[in-house]
């Protein structure tokens, strides 16, 4: 298989934000501005939908200027020009101007395409206070407003009751305050299909208020499970009384994807002449996330009206076509032909695609998260003992590797919290015949340091009697009830590197399983990423009566250890932790070398944790198949650099295992949920153990 590498075909939706220096007054000179800012971002980037300013055409800070006949005509030709230079542009674009309609003035939003206004959509709510006084200038849209405007001869749709279907992105429109209000018009677009939101603003700068601006795109973005793309007016606007930063916003379903610059982000004091934004949406991501939701057809009878479709989709077709409005309040668009374009990296998303979507980069924001994790990790195990006999063991088999450590710092934490002695939790070390002495001894360190009752206890003496009574032969090596320990373990450790043998390790990791459940309340020490892959074994490490680890995945295990280490145990325990934290992730179920290193290495087997994190992720939230995780794969840097091979192989293998291991997760112990994903069958994801992978893998 070929990666694919093109972005509209795993749903990605371009948006440029875009507040270019404008003239006061002049529109003849801010459609030529406009016009140049366009092709110079078509050039730049390709984008799907170019979104200008309140006002733009005029400027916002016209004044009563907004009632002349000159300043209306001229904003209405410099549209014209806009409309007839939309015929080059493979772009949708929507500009702000004043249009008289009737014997108002009203505030629009204009989208032009292929040569045609397709749609104009007023502005709903004018603000009116402190430094605004729209309703001097402008009339607010109402439900007395005509459905169409003649310009030109062409019936041109009107209304706040428009949307814009453009393939798979359907849009809405709205206008500065619009946002600010208790029920924003584009809550109704939303409902009736929209899942990419424009706004035209003209928002001043004042002492805080490029936070709460911020705050509302995200949350309005998050509400909506929706694109939001944000302009505002910027450069070349009138200092009279307010200035104006041009800031850019564009969210997807509660996060922030990029913003542009403003005044006083730097030490420059002028004012931005322009900014820009440019980010890749993904549509088909909100599309399953809306499908997740399910609520939205819940308020369909909330809508105050029907909604009016417009089809803007660009035909391919080289040709002029008006626009076509359809009732319905959703629609299919014509397919577009895609250009390809010379630049070599014409499908280079512009937005981030983290690497780690499970584990923050701002160091602050990672400390943060861990110790909130903790906390709940913590809560959650607490309560179960509450409901427990004080007195009754926590049993918890401790191996020195990363897992069990968490899951042991947690129970401590909790215990503590419940003021009851240490000794009540019961750490046993198994070592088996994969057990090197370097995890041995972290182990050790560990339940010493923390003060809790601790045993260990050999099993290898155990799993040889199992072994002789199944008539198995571990590794293939004969042994009979003369076989001593030492010395088989000796011949283990010689065996060839690539031999396995399945029966060998589930053996062990049964036994283990069976000597704590016979003594106390045992808690479980597997992660999220170890139930996605299946990576355990059934009725071994697989079970527990509590699992405090199992909405934590691999990656962010490790730093929850080294938080620990640096931040609760910096004087005790801290050498130990980051040792642990260091040590390669095993099972530790076949033997080690013969120097006694580790032998087997998980990763060396399905492949990179941050890379099955990733694909975790993306599957869970974001419903993708191999194919698009290995295009979001590929848009990113991880800490090791992977092969376009080993992204898809080890995608393939991700998806495989995920299907075959259902019936593992089907019935895992509880746990508390840390994250938004989670594979509880419980709560978060219900599926039926014999389902087919092939569509989500070919």
């Amino acid at each position: 298989m070929t990666i694919p590498k093109q972005r509209r075909q795993h749903g990605f939706y371009r948006i440029a934000a875009v507040s270019p220096k404008v003239v006061v007054a002049d529109p003849a000179a801010n459609a030529a501005e406009t016009i140049a800012t366009m092709d110079a971002v078509v050039q730049q980037s390709n984008p799907d939908l170019i979104l200008f300013p309140e006002l733009g055409l005029s400027a916002y800070t016209c004044g009563d200027l907004f009632a002349t006949q000159t300043l209306l005509d001229a904003s209405l030709g410099a549209l014209r020009a806009i409309a007839t230079h939309s015929y080059s542009c493979d772009a949708a674009i929507v500009v702000g101007l004043p249009l008289r309609v009737g014997t108002s003035v009203m505030n629009v939003a204009a989208l032009v395409r292929g040569g045609f206004i397709r749609g104009l959509v007023p502005k709903t709510f004018l603000p009116n206070y402190r430094e605004f006084y729209e309703a001097r200038h402008f009339q607010a849209a109402s439900a007395n407003d005509p459905a169409t405007v003649r310009i030109d001869g062409n019936d041109v749709p009107f209304g706040t009751d428009l949307l814009f279907q453009d393939d798979a992105a359907t849009l809405g429109v709205e206008i500065c305050e619009d946002l600010w209000v208790p029920v924003p018009p584009s809550s109704y677009a939303a409902l009736a299909g929209a899942n990419v939101i424009a706004n035209l603003s003209a928002s001043n700068e004042l002492i805080g208020k490029a936070q709460w601006r911020r705050d509302l795109v995200v949350s309005q973005s998050g509400r909506l499970i929706s694109a939001y793309a944000y302009s505002s007016a910027g450069g070349g606007e009138s200092t009279s009384d307010l200035v104006f930063g041009g800031h850019c916003l564009i969210a997807e379903n509660g996060a922030l994807i990029g913003e542009s610059r403003r005044i006083g982000d730097t030490d420059d004091e002028d004012l931005p002449v322009q900014t820009q934004l440019i980010r890749d949406v993904d549509l088909q991501r909100l599309d399953h996330d809306r499908r997740v939701v399910g609520s939205f057809d819940d308020f369909q009878s909330s809508l105050p009206r029907p909604y009016r479709t417009v089809d803007v989709a660009w035909s391919g077709s080289g040709k002029k076509q008006g626009p076509s409005v359809t009732s319905s309040q959703s629609g299919k668009g014509n397919e577009r032909g895609d250009k390809e374009h010379d630049q070599a990296d014409a499908n280079r998303l512009l937005r981030r695609v983290d690497p780690h979507p499970f584990v923050p980069d701002d160091l602050s924001k990672r400390e943060e998260r861990c110790g909130e994790i903790l906390a709940i990790q913590t809560a959650g195990l607490v309560k179960r003992l509450q409901q427990l006999p004080a007195d009754l063991p926590l049993t918890i088999g401790i191996s020195g590797g990363l897992d069990s450590t968490l899951a042991l710092l947690v129970a401590v934490s909790a215990v503590d919290q419940l003021k009851r002695d240490r000794k009540v939790i019961d750490a046993i070390i198994m070592p088996g015949f994969g057990t090197t002495q370097h995890t041995n001894d972290s182990a050790t360190q560990l339940v010493e340091g923390l003060g809790v009752t601790s045993e260990s206890i050999d099993i290898r003496p155990l799993a040889l009697r199992t072994f002789l009574d199944i008539g198995h032969s571990p590794l293939g090596l004969e042994i009979d009830a003369s076989t001593e320990i030492d010395d088989l373990q000796s011949r283990l450790q010689k065996v060839d590197a690539n031999a396995t043998d399945l029966k060998f390790e589930n053996v062990q990791a049964r036994l283990r399983t069976m000597l704590l459940m016979s003594r106390g309340f045992v808690l479980g020490t597997g992660d999220l990423s170890e139930q996605a892959l299946g990576w355990s074994t059934y009725n071994g490490d697989h079970m527990s009566m509590y699992n405090v680890n199992a909405s934590v995945p691999k990656t962010l295990v490790r730093y929850l250890v080294q938080y620990a280490a640096d931040h609760r145990y910096r004087s005790t325990l801290h050498e130990t932790l980051h040792r642990i934290a260091d040590t390669p992730i095993s099972p530790e179920l076949l033997p080690p070398t013969e120097d006694g290193e580790i032998r087997q290495n998980t990763e060396a087997s399905i492949g990179p944790y941050e890379l099955h994190d990733f694909f975790l992720y993306h599957f869970v939230r974001g419903g993708c198949d191999v194919a698009k995780m290995c295009f979001l794969a590929g848009q990113t840097e991880f800490d090791l650099p992977h092969s376009a091979e080993v992204i898809e192989t080890t995608a393939k293998t991700f998806v495989r295992r995920f299907f075959q291991n259902q019936f593992k997760r089907n019935c895992v112990p509880d746990g508390p949920k840390i994250g938004s994903v989670s594979l509880s069958p419980r709560g978060d994801w219900r599926m039926p153990a014999d389902a087919s992978s092939a569509a989500f893998r070919d």
